[in-house]
């Protein structure tokens, strides 16, 4: 990956459309340990903003951060001799995390995030720190940065504190496997240490760059989740030998509703070929079957659309620039010296990230919930038309087959009840109340993190359970798509000819479905 001033104001002011970050970027660093090359022109950005920092330092007036303390210490000024030590003091005393630590994919999601922002120039960084943050990446540098502490608002202050702590040589980090101090890690990786000089501390730890980070990575298995998602529904559909009339283009064209279309497109699709659907088209005295079956491109198509809306926001938090205070070269010139407007505000804040991430676990919360109702369907065996047993027991009594998978699925759900509980809407005050309205962010990304991993299992065993009823009609098969998504699991799970353990069944196709096995019919999303 290249990082080309991403995202740079240019002379017109208008947007640069090259070089932009994607959440499939985020990814490639995160996960594959992607290089990140800094290009000549990220560094001139860099370069031209600590000019423009630098012309500030000495005109005598008060610059948040640069020359005073921080939040409730704004008022109080410092010394020009003390600049150097106020910003590493700032490292120190922010680095507060506690908690499991978070993955490695996280924090190099983060560190990509802070190098992109900072090579937008605006931030008052000298070359030498991009540079330093890159090598870090590139030689797998890697800090250990506890998961809790950040309020999302001043921007994810705590985590950003532990990454630069490694960076300036202290704190812990790992390298090759092993788990050293910073210093140890930094040498050994052939990498010196940061001083930090004016503003450089504020401006690496002011920032979404854990909120981004997160949702980019969630953004990223969500998308594969909702696919298996998708092809479970479809396979239930045929699993409990119900309808594809509510498919009907037609239904779904008269609501307007884009993400709806795409998902009964998907199922259409899906379900082409099917032999169980025209099977018991005469003489099925059923009108209509249950909601989960159903209203599945209701449901599923509202999935997509708040999918979609976290993409957009998304997609304009990767390539912006969320530290404070924020450094511009002033509109007019101020004699023969270069002139620079120092601008305090507040892009650190998260909201913008934080209630999209709520939205998503309750997004998340319907994808299992309406998974486990089919299940709860298949299982209960309550409609004879299906032609299933209680539980899909090879023999109903002697074996009790599937039925704690039910019990599994339904306490998943509940767990993601409580989830769904917005994170952005309960503020906490701090910083003696000049922080006083938090965004929560990244409690809204843990908690949708969480919720993903239960959905998933909620799915599947949905595709378990659907998998075998499909089979109980045999000779008849469904459509290709299905019988291939089912010789998938088949590779994974034998057919349930007598009472096992089903955790690890569901263990096994939950990692199918987190590795991307169930991606192959991606609706469209909505502009």
């Amino acid at each position: 990956m290249n990082i080309r001033g991403l995202s740079l104001l240019e002379r017109n002011d208008r947007r640069s459309t090259s070089g932009l970050i994607t959440a499939n970027d985020v990814v490639a660093v995160a996960r594959h340990n992607s290089n990140v090359v800094l290009s000549s022109n990220a560094i001139r950005q860099v370069e031209r903003g600590r000019r423009l920092l630098e012309s500030v330092l000495n005109d005598g007036e008060p610059h948040y951060g640069i020359n005073t303390g921080f939040g409730s210490f704004s008022r109080q000024r410092i010394p020009p001799g003390d600049l150097r030590e106020l910003q590493r003091n700032l490292i120190r005393s922010h680095a507060a995390g506690v908690g499991e630590l978070l993955p490695t994919e996280v924090v190099r999601g983060i560190m990509l995030l802070l190098l992109a922002s900072l090579c937008r120039g605006h931030s008052g960084v000298r070359p030498a720190v991009v540079r330093t943050l890159a090598a870090m990446l590139n030689r797998r540098v890697h800090p250990e940065v506890p998961a809790v502490g950040s309020c999302g608002a001043s921007g994810d202050l705590a985590p950003l504190a532990h990454v630069v702590l490694v960076a300036i040589g202290e704190g812990r980090a790992e390298l090759g496997g092993r788990v050293m101090t910073g210093d140890a890690a930094l040498y050994a990786a052939g990498i010196r240490p940061i001083r930090l000089e004016a503003k450089e501390g504020l401006a690496l730890i002011n920032g979404t760059h854990l909120m981004a980070a997160q949702s980019a990575l969630l953004l990223h298995d969500a998308d594969r989740l909702f696919q298996a998602a998708v092809t479970a529904a479809a396979m239930s559909i045929d699993a409990c030998r119900g309808t594809d009339e509510f498919l009907d283009d037609r239904v779904h064209r008269v609501r307007g509703a884009s993400g709806q279309q795409s998902v009964a497109e998907s199922l259409r699709a899906l379900l082409k070929g099917s032999r169980i659907i025209p099977s018991h088209r005469k003489n099925d005295p059923r009108v209509q079957d249950p909601y989960s079956l159903r209203c599945a491109p209701q449901v599923l198509g509202a999935v997509v659309d708040a999918f979609g809306h976290l993409e957009a926001v998304l997609s304009r938090e990767l390539n912006a620039v969320t530290d404070n205070p924020l450094v511009f070269a002033a509109a007019k010139r101020r004699g023969s010296r270069i002139a620079a407007d120092v601008v305090s505000a507040g892009n650190f804040h998260g909201m913008t990230l934080a209630i999209p991430l709520d939205l998503l676990a309750i997004a998340l919360c319907h994808i299992g919930g309406i998974a486990e109702r089919r299940v709860y369907h298949m299982l209960s065996a309550f409609d004879p038309e299906a032609g299933l047993t209680p539980y899909l027991s090879p023999k109903p009594g002697l074996h009790s087959g599937l039925m704690i998978a039910q019990y599994t699925a339904a306490a998943c759900c509940n767990e993601m009840i409580g989830l769904a509980t917005p994170a952005s809407v309960a503020n906490l005050s701090t910083s003696a109340g000049m922080e006083d309205y938090n965004s929560w962010g990244p409690r809204a990304a843990a908690k949708a993190r969480r919720a993903l991993e239960l959905a998933r299992n909620v799915v599947a065993i949905e595709l378990i359970c659907a998998a075998e009823a499909v089979e109980r009609h045999r000779p008849l098969r469904s459509g290709p798509a299905i019988e291939h998504a089912i010789r998938i699991i088949r590779a994974r799970v034998k057919r349930l000819t007598a009472d096992r353990p089903p955790a690890p069944d569901i263990a096994a196709v939950a990692e199918l479905i987190a590795d991307g096995s169930f991606c192959a019919t991606e609706p469209r999303r909505a502009d």
